[in-house]
């Protein structure tokens, strides 16, 4: 079980169908789901519920409540050279997740410290759970709409709480580090990608912290990417917000 923190916040998140994309089954044109969501797909979930770059979203632990099912549906997308393919990708059924996560200030954006007010994006996050996110929610890709809710995260019964042994999944896509959310010296300037290796057990999966992920592969450089004064209102958007409950 992780720490919980102060600004924790925890959520269910369901849908009919998920598609967190195994990229090995990508290079011939389908998709084939990986039986977990991955770190990338949770934090992003989180972030069309509610995001600011003064803050990066780190996902402690899921929990599983689903049993994990695939369907695999016949799908003609567009061929690059025009027309259109056959493929056939392979989604997850009737899924249901219950996220904790918490969030830290990025300390790559020392221009944004005037807005590292804890009590006002804790509660805002909160907020936004309560009204289903600020943008539409996607399980993995856009085609898997999302609906979330808030919930007690170890509330309820899961079809794998009493599951024995743990069930590992092997090798895996964790998610994405980019320049601006880098905390090691080696990964900053640069995209990376990493990989672990995940276990559930009793359906909950602890995650590896970002920088936590030792396998991992530096892609290309990277710039941060910068908010010029009028397309960013980060610190004006929500001013006087801080002490509402």
């Amino acid at each position: 079980m992780q720490t919980k923190y102060r600004n924790t916040v925890e959520f269910q998140v369901s849908g009919d169908y998920a598609l967190f994309s195994d990229p090995i089954t990508r290079v011939g044109g389908e998709k084939f789901s990986y039986q977990i969501p991955t770190y990338e797909a949770v934090k992003g979930i989180l972030q069309s519920i509610y995001w600011k770059p003064t803050l990066i979203w780190i996902i402690d632990e899921i929990r599983v409540m689903n049993p994990i099912q695939t369907e695999t549906k016949a799908i003609r997308p567009i061929a690059y050279n025009g027309g259109n393919d056959l493929s056939y990708y392979t989604y997850l059924k009737d899924v249901c997740y219950r996220v904790r996560a918490h969030f830290e200030w990025n300390e790559n954006r020392p221009e944004l410290a005037q807005d590292r007010n804890e009590n006002k994006h804790h509660n805002i996050a909160k907020r936004m759970i309560e009204r289903g996110g600020r943008r539409d929610i996607f399980l993995g890709t856009r085609e898997c709409q999302g609906y979330v809710e808030p919930c007690g995260f170890d509330e309820g019964e899961g079809y794998y709480d009493r599951a024995p042994g743990e069930l590992a999944f092997g090798f895996m896509y964790h998610g994405i580090t980019y320049a601006d959310e880098a905390v090691l010296e080696e990964d900053k300037g640069k995209m990376t990608v990493r990989f672990w290796r995940p276990v559930m057990k009793n359906g909950y999966i602890v995650f590896l912290r970002p920088e936590e992920c030792t396998e991992k592969r530096h892609i290309h450089e990277m710039d941060m990417k910068e908010f010029p004064d009028k397309k960013f209102r980060g610190l004006r958007e929500f001013e006087g917000e801080g002490d509402i409950g």
